[in-house]
């Protein structure tokens, strides 16, 4: 595909092995496997605009590659496509990312597409979705279900946002506590009575890295008890 040719032309082996490294391919490690050419997310997003016509058959061959920056720039035209489409192709393309969460395998790919796609889709619709994504063995959907949250921090409603975090914040792993609290940090951002609310009730069992995150934006003195 032409698509897949413009990237390989972008490729740089030095940026490349860097990024297998910063994204964690090693063996056992979260990214194990994943191919990198080395391109930046801006080069890789002017591609996706440039193909932002693709077509779900496309699109699917995309997600499909093992190769990182043909998923990542798959996930960037999905989302262009998303914000201009209409109930019905936002339907399909809801429908289109669930099916292929086993593709969205990073922090990055999750980052860039779930707020865009899930939590836009589910402002007006059912998020039942998301209390079954955040109890999925696989850690992708997990991160998608409290990431997708944002769009609707980004409208004043954090009643999922806090539910999900309540389900998560005994999760096992770093990725998950970055995410909760990256979230619940943003729900501060609205209005910190609601996260403190929640934090007084958690902040003992929570995990340092997540409470962290959580009270980044918190006065000195804040800080100081949340993390005593």
């Amino acid at each position: 595909m032409e698509i897949e040719k413009d990237l390989k032309a972008l490729s740089n082996p030095e940026r490349a092995k860097m990024s297998a490294g910063y994204f964690k391919t090693g063996k056992g490690e979260y990214g194990e496997g994943d191919v990198f050419l080395g391109l930046t997310v801006p080069q890789q997003r002017v591609i996706a605009k440039k193909y932002a016509h693709a077509d779900l058959s496309t699109i699917d061959t995309l997600m499909k590659s093992n190769i990182h920056e043909h998923r990542f720039t798959a996930l960037e035209i999905l989302v262009m496509k998303f914000e201009t489409a209409g109930e019905a192709e936002r339907k399909e393309i809801f429908g289109f990312y669930l099916k292929h969460t086993a593709s969205v395998n990073n922090w990055d790919l999750v980052d860039t597409s779930a707020p865009y796609i899930v939590g836009e889709y589910l402002l007006d619709n059912d998020r039942a979705i998301l209390h079954k994504l955040a109890k999925s063995k696989n850690i992708w959907e997990r991160r998608i279900a409290i990431v997708a949250t944002f769009a609707f921090i980004r409208n004043n409603d954090f009643k999922d946002t806090l539910k999900l975090s309540e389900i998560l914040f005994t999760d096992s792993h770093d990725l998950i506590h970055k995410a909760v609290g990256w979230a619940l940090r943003e729900v501060g951002k609205k209005n910190q009575t609601e996260e403190e609310n929640f934090l007084r009730k958690f902040y003992k069992q929570m995990p340092r890295t997540m409470l962290r995150y959580a009270i980044e934006r918190f006065d000195a003195k804040k800080k100081i008890f949340y993390m005593k």
